[in-house]
Formats: C-alpha cells, sequence, structure tokens
C-alpha cells in the first residue's frame, strides 16, 4: 500500500493519520483474500530523495488492523522523525500464508474479541457499501 503526500509534510498527526489508512487497507485486503501477514515492511520517502526502510515480524501471524497498526506504529516510532519531511509512505505486508494455516490464540481480553467482531462487521459494510464508507475517524481528512 502507498500514500503520497500531496506537500512535503512534518504534522505528526497527518503521518499517523495516512499511516493508519495504510493499515485499514492493507487488513481489508489480507482478510479479503483470506490470508494472513507475518511481517510489516515500513518505508518512507523524503523531501530531496532520501529514503528509509524497516521491517519487523509480528509476534503472531494476522490480518487483524489492530495487531498491524501496532506495528507500524512500532515500524515509524523506530524511524525517529524529528524534523525530516515527507513525500511519501509504503506499508508492505511480508511473509504471508494462508489465514487458516494462522494459529489462533484464545483469549480472555474482551475488548480485542470485541474489536475482532467489529473488524468482521466493517469488513462486511465495506464489501456491501464501498471501502470509503466506514473507517477510523483520523483517516478522514477535513475538508478544506
Amino acid at each position: 500500500m502507498r500514500y503520497r503526500f500531496v506537500e512535503h509534510t512534518l504534522d505528526g498527526a497527518v503521518v499517523r493519520a495516512a499511516l493508519l489508512e495504510l493499515v485499514v487497507r492493507l487488513g481489508t485486503r489480507l482478510r479479503g483474500r483470506d490470508q494472513a501477514a507475518r511481517a510489516l515492511a515500513l518505508s518512507l520517502t523524503f523531501a530531496g530523495g532520501g529514503s528509509w526502510d524497516k521491517t519487523r515480524r509480528l509476534t503472531a501471524p494476522s490480518a487483524h488492523e489492530d495487531d498491524l497498526r501496532q506495528l507500524a506504529h512500532q515500524l515509524m516510532d523506530a524511524a525517529g522523525l524529528q524534523r525530516g519531511r515527507l513525500t511519501g509512505l509504503v506499508l508492505k505486508a511480508e511473509d504471508l500464508l494462508d489465514a487458516d494455516q494462522a494459529p489462533r490464540q484464545l483469549s480472555l481480553d474482551d475488548a480485542r474479541e470485541g474489536r475482532l467482531a467489529t473488524e468482521t462487521a466493517v469488513d462486511r459494510i465495506r464489501d456491501k457499501f464501498g471501502p470509503q464508507v466506514i473507517g477510523p475517524a483520523a483517516v478522514f481528512r477535513r475538508a478544506s
């Protein structure tokens, strides 16, 4: 998944919103293909042509947005951005496997189980009405 900024950006909130959009799109695509990722790769492109790339493994294969988001944020934090003007982001799922091959841990975490159930319902809504009809509030940009 690729995101290009209209202008060079230093704004952390804008960058996090773009990263979240990529996570949502990637998770939706993985679940739609019945796949799970074992790792994520994040590439940052800077004004002036520089780039930064990092790959990290998930603790367990997953296509769930919560798991992908946590790892994507860890990757972004590892970049240690201070004053780098970003022009683009690329988020890739790596080391894919069929979702039915991914182990599923039983959880006593009711909040997580609720988020996973909600994710299934949101996927059905996106299938019926389109991918942009529902999602995290941070992803939706304010009108200029």
